[in-house]
């Protein structure tokens, strides 16, 4: 096990090549320096240090980000304690365990389909701030209603299955889940600058969220030959209400950390190692790779047709086709992680030792640019090696 450092070394001594992080520093800066983004920030890590760490555009290195749903791995990370332990078994029912969420069909639903986005109930609505209000909060776990069968089908839960899985989280503990990820993941990660759930002193530091680019018609998709991506709970207007402070606080659990690149980078490093040696081990190797074990089967995305490679609260990328799922085509099929909302990236890969994280407040209307985008940036991070 390697240690996690957040001072900077020399990308040689980790074995990576400057001429080829050269090319990815300037892959990073294009867009904000063509003015189609604001800013953004970018981190590879190696072997438990950070390797490179930068910010372009209106921000600097003590600019957090909203990274949305990179969130979704920390609070994976969290659960996998938990299964580690012994106190939570992925067959579990979840109404078992929260006996408020066992209505309308939802009473045979288990742990892993809320990981594995099969549960069912994709766009059930929860308002953030309803989690401050227990009673409130049950009751909406209540109220919602499937859209599909459990286990039927594989269809991305934006937020809702998170927010039971955080639940799950406070039932077994008797913690706080914003309290129980930064004692039990942040703090044993020394990870400085990430939030889940921000205190109102950092809000000056997080950088405003902007729609930047023009939005795709049905036209636009049809001349491209390429599906027209159905509506969710992820608007314009949901994703700039995460610059009111009282939603950043809420610390939700399937799209509200705020963090630094260089935090989700190293954090990434953790996922690796287990850890870090000048603190104590986080999780056991046994417990990263059944994580990382990809259990989704058969199950295929709806919008492109593509098996989705998940794995238990990520994404492992899998064939060829790994590209769509965040990644870059030079990733290995071993390399695991999540993005999220507007280009946010962040993923590890075992087979180089390498993390990226990647993040921007300029949320591209255009989903094809933000695509190849993420996926120049992830090839140039994943071939850094000497």
């Amino acid at each position: 096990m390697t240690s996690i450092d957040e001072k900077i070394a020399e990308p040689s001594e980790l074995g990576i090549d400057p001429e080829k992080l050269e090319l990815l520093r300037e892959r990073a800066a294009r867009e904000v320096a063509e003015g189609v983004l604001p800013s953004a920030q970018i981190a590879i890590a190696r072997h438990g240090r950070l390797a490179y760490f930068e910010t372009f555009g209106n921000a600097t290195d003590e600019t957090l980000y909203c990274v949305f749903s990179s969130t979704k791995a920390f609070t994976s990370a969290a659960a996998w304690l938990l299964m580690e332990s012994g106190d939570l078994d992925v067959d579990e029912i979840v109404a078992d365990i929260v006996p408020e969420f066992g209505t309308n069909g939802k009473e045979t639903i288990t742990v892993e389909q809320l990981f594995l986005h099969t549960a069912g109930f994709p766009h059930a609505p929860f308002r953030p701030t309803d989690w401050n209000d227990r009673d409130v909060r049950l009751s909406r776990f209540s109220s919602w209603r499937l859209n599909s069968a459990p286990g039927e089908r594989f269809e991305y839960h934006p937020t809702s299955s998170m927010w039971v899985i955080a639940e799950i989280i406070e039932r077994k503990t008797g913690i706080d889940f914003a309290t129980f990820v930064r004692q039990k993941v942040i703090e044993p990660l020394n990870l400085r600058d990430c939030f889940v759930g921000l205190p109102d002193a950092e809000n000056h530091r997080v950088s405003p969220q902007m729609h930047v680019g023009d939005v795709m018609t049905s036209e636009d998709y049809a001349k491209l030959g390429i599906p027209e991506p159905p509506v969710t709970e992820v608007t314009e207007d949901a994703i700039l209400s995460f610059d009111r402070p009282d939603i950043r606080a809420v610390g939700i659990p399937g799209g509200g950390g705020i963090m630094t690149a260089a935090a989700l980078a190293l954090f990434y490093q953790g996922l690796l190692h287990g850890g870090r040696p000048a603190g104590p081990v986080v999780w056991q190797d046994e417990t990263l790779s059944m994580a990382r074990t990809v259990i989704s089967g058969d199950y295929r995305d709806m919008l492109f047709d593509r098996p989705v490679n998940r794995a238990m609260g990520i994404v492992v990328a899998g064939d060829d086709e790994r590209n769509f799922r965040g990644f870059g085509h030079l990733n290995s099929e071993l390399a695991f992680g999540h993005g999220g909302a507007g280009g946010q990236i962040a993923w590890a890969d075992p087979a180089t030792g390498i993390s990226l994280g990647y993040c921007t407040n300029g949320h591209d209307r255009n989903p094809i640019r933000l695509g190849r985008r993420g996926v120049s940036i992830s090839n140039k991070a994943a071939d850094l090696c000497l």
